[in-house]
């Protein structure tokens, strides 16, 4: 029975001595409000957890610790915590999107003249690099539109060599900032791809309002790795996904307020 009572004892002083920063997360761009999840990481001891599918996140963290908010749309973000986060159970925290989506270029109907000078002359400046390749003979770009990863190291002629370019990339951060607009570069791809085969009305129908379609599907790729199936062109599998993904997302739609802004 002492024992009981000891750790029951033991077990409340654990619980009155924790001490959390909590709250909610909420992804603004141009009074435009995105519905996203996020790592939460306390750079002082390591630890992270991931915001639930309503924004909102709880982690173990004292009075001057920095806790570091990063996903991958966002800006990161560190926050000092204080003794009045600590009190605060419902501490609101706002990031700023990074990525931007870039309108297509369309390149008009172009007709050679022979001189090349004169042709390279009446371009604009977007077409100059692809109408000088097609009148050179050179090849079209290949791969999917993402940035390539340069290797660190790499076997050649039987030694070891290292690529420069990688070594200060990774010195000076640009190797995470260049994999994190990768990742979002394919992100995109996919949404995109998503959107254009089921259609606008296909997701009207299902109460996700227009201009909230993209961050709909953002919120379910970075819940579910959907990239393989736009690989292997199912987009019918997708279907799976949304309708697993829907009410959650309702549910956070209606819970944050989001459609007061609209």
């Amino acid at each position: 029975m002492k024992k009981l009572f000891l750790l029951a004892t033991l077990f409340l002083l654990t619980e009155v001595h924790a001490q959390f920063f909590s709250g909610d997360i909420i992804i603004r761009d141009n009074s435009v409000y995105y519905l996203n999840q996020v790592y939460v990481t306390n750079i002082t001891d390591q630890k992270t957890v991931y915001t639930d599918y309503f924004g909102a996140f709880k982690i173990p963290a004292k009075v001057g610790d920095v806790i570091r908010f990063t996903s991958i749309i966002t800006d990161r973000k560190d926050v000092t915590v204080t003794a009045e986060n600590i009190q605060n159970i419902n501490n609101f925290v706002e990031l700023k999107v990074a990525y931007y989506d870039i309108q297509e270029v369309v390149i008009s109907r172009f007709r050679p003249t022979g001189n090349l000078r004169k042709d390279v002359s009446s371009l604009k400046t977007g077409e100059k690099t692809l109408a000088l390749q097609k009148m050179l003979g050179l090849p079209s770009p290949k791969g999917d539109g993402t940035p390539t990863q340069l290797p660190v190291a790499g076997l050649s002629g039987g030694g070891l060599t290292f690529g420069l370019d990688s070594i200060y990339d990774i010195l000076s951060g640009e190797r995470k900032k260049k994999e994190r607009a990768s990742q979002y570069e394919k992100m995109n791809a996919t949404i995109t791809g998503i959107k254009n085969y089921y259609g606008t009305e296909y997701f009207t129908n299902l109460k996700i309002p227009a201009p909230l379609i993209d961050n709909f599907l953002q919120f379910i790729y970075t819940s579910d790795n959907l990239y393989p199936y736009i690989q292997a062109n199912n987009y019918e599998a997708v279907a799976i996904y949304i309708e697993k993904y829907l009410p959650i997302y309702q549910r956070r739609l209606k819970n944050s307020h989001l459609m007061d802004f609209k």
